[in-house]
């Protein structure tokens, strides 16, 4: 059973980790630092890139030949 692949490269999923650590990590630092609610900005970036990153790990384990839903 092959398995599909995704919509990133390698090179992109990496720099999707990348950007999700970096963002996931600044988050709680601003809080701390800033006293308006800017850090809330962060957390909606690092969570959308953590949904590109679930989304192209589900594409990688569905079979290659499964058909998709459009």
């Amino acid at each position: 059973m092959h398995q599909g692949s995704g919509f990133l490269t390698t090179r992109q999923r990496r720099l999707a980790w990348l950007g999700f650590l970096l963002a996931a990590a600044q988050a709680p630092v601003s809080a701390k630092l800033v006293a308006d609610s800017s850090w809330l900005f962060s957390l909606v970036v690092a969570l959308m890139v953590a949904t590109v990153i679930i989304a192209d790990d589900a594409a990688r384990r569905r079979p290659a030949g499964a058909p998709t839903s459009e």
